[in-house]
């Protein structure tokens, strides 16, 4: 079953992706909340909820999904954490061995940005990266979970491009400030329950084009740290709760390990493709400066 979060005036609301169509949920299912994170956090069968609303949807409660504008899949996650290094050759092109423990680091909302939404590429900077991801969005909290239960918590997947602007990541040890630029963390278009994929989301082609030429293409077998064990490493330290993302880190093929390197631009197109999973696509534009206030 596929999900989607999208904008109706200034709120973003849940609803449920059947063929070409969408329907919010909340109308049809009053008991589910409106908002994707209250409604991982309701402890509602989303599921069951989603084939009554499709059971019972009339051609008015449709709308075409080329006539909706899409919010983040989960649009305000309680949090977000992401994983450096976690494919082996991309470890071994930014010239690295293989992490003894995980490189987390989180993402803030105002980071986030919808499939069809203008990533920003900002006025203090040109170095502005690529990294197609998968997306873990958990679907139930818990803390000290065990590898063998660890994929109970996921709710489903989404593509992710963890877009990296390179020189303030590399100012300091913690890459926090060159992950956490407004407009850079690419999330969607949908949210697929964990289900429809394989455990673990393992044996997926996942891959990301700029201006349609291929840039990173590997697949999620290769992660060194899979979803189960991510979870479990994180549920050591942090309560993780319904809602939450983990990104699950970037193959080989990144734009500044590139010869010379390859640094996204205003008009350039970035495409992240995950097989089962779906399609992200968002251009790229310059930061515009604000005029000051008189």
């Amino acid at each position: 079953m596929k999900f989607v979060s999208y904008r109706s005036g200034t709120e973003a609301r849940l609803a449920i992706l059947d063929g070409d169509s969408v329907i919010d949920l909340n109308r049809l299912v009053p008991e589910v909340p409106s908002d994707a994170r209250k409604a991982l956090q309701s402890g509602i069968d989303l599921r069951a909820a989603a084939r009554r609303a499709i059971e019972v949807a009339s051609a008015a409660d449709r709308q075409p999904l080329a006539g909706i504008t899409l919010a983040p899949a989960v649009p305000e996650p309680g949090k977000t954490v992401c994983l450096g290094l976690n494919y082996y050759d991309h470890a071994a092109e930014s010239g690295r061995e293989k992490p003894v423990y995980p490189w987390f680091f989180l993402r803030s909302t105002t980071s986030l940005l919808a499939h069809g939404e203008a990533a920003e590429r900002p006025r203090v900077s040109e170095k502005l990266d690529y990294e197609a991801e998968l997306a873990v969005v958990i679907g139930k909290r818990g803390r000290h979970i065990t590898k063998e239960e660890a994929l109970d918590y996921v709710f489903g997947y989404a593509a992710f491009n963890d877009i990296s602007v390179r020189d303030y990541q590399k100012r300091t040890p913690q890459w926090t400030i060159g992950k956490n630029f407004d407009r850079t963390g690419a999330f969607g278009p949908v949210l697929v329950t964990a289900d429809e994929l394989p455990p673990g989301g393992a044996g997926l082609r996942i891959q990301s084009r700029l201006n349609g030429t291929v840039m990173q293409d590997a697949n999620t077998r290769d992660m060194i740290w899979d979803v189960a064990e991510t979870i479990a490493l994180l549920s050591e330290c942090v309560t993780l709760e319904a809602g939450d993302v983990i990104a699950m880190g970037t193959p080989a093929g990144v734009g500044q390990s590139r010869v010379p390197p390859v640094w996204m631009k205003d008009g350039d197109t970035i495409e992240v493709e995950i097989e089962g999973v779906g399609l992200l696509v968002n251009t790229i534009r310059d930061e515009v400066q604000e005029k000051a206030q008189s």
